[in-house]
């Protein structure tokens, strides 16, 4: 049986995919993260099921007008609680995008994560995103 902190890292490691499959376009497997009625809630609307989180990932990037990834997303000052199988995660995000003078905070904010372990792997619930810091 995984040990509290073996999950707690777990859990980093889903968080840090969400990341990286997100800033990478690749929608489908970002919201593979998800339960099936997972529901990813955003600034700019919420998507309910893995279908539906895709689909708004998609209409979010149309929306900016860039191909190519935006920015990246860092996410630090995680706090994980534990509670069996379901976890509560808070933690701060923010995305460094380029600009003509070079980097720049893009956008900033705070993730309110359920997460639940269903076959063996972490996956979130809910991420309701709080973004504080925006141009």
């Amino acid at each position: 049986m995984p040990t509290a902190l073996e999950e707690k890292d777990a859990i980093r490691e889903v968080m840090a995919e969400y990341c990286f499959r997100l800033d990478g376009g690749n929608f489908d497997s970002m919201a593979a993260l998800f339960t099936e009625d997972g529901v990813w809630d955003t600034a700019f609307g919420a998507g309910t099921g893995r279908g539906g989180i895709a689909a708004l990932a998609r209409d979010i990037r149309a929306r900016s007008g860039h191909d190519r990834p935006r920015g990246i997303h860092l996410v630090t000052n995680i706090v994980i609680d534990l509670d069996d199988d379901s976890a509560r995660v808070h933690s701060n995000w923010i995305v460094v995008t380029n600009s003509p003078d070079g980097p720049k905070i893009g956008s900033g904010g705070g993730y309110v994560d359920h997460m639940v372990k269903q076959g063996g792997a972490w996956r979130f619930r809910r991420r309701k995103i709080d973004r504080f810091i925006a141009p």
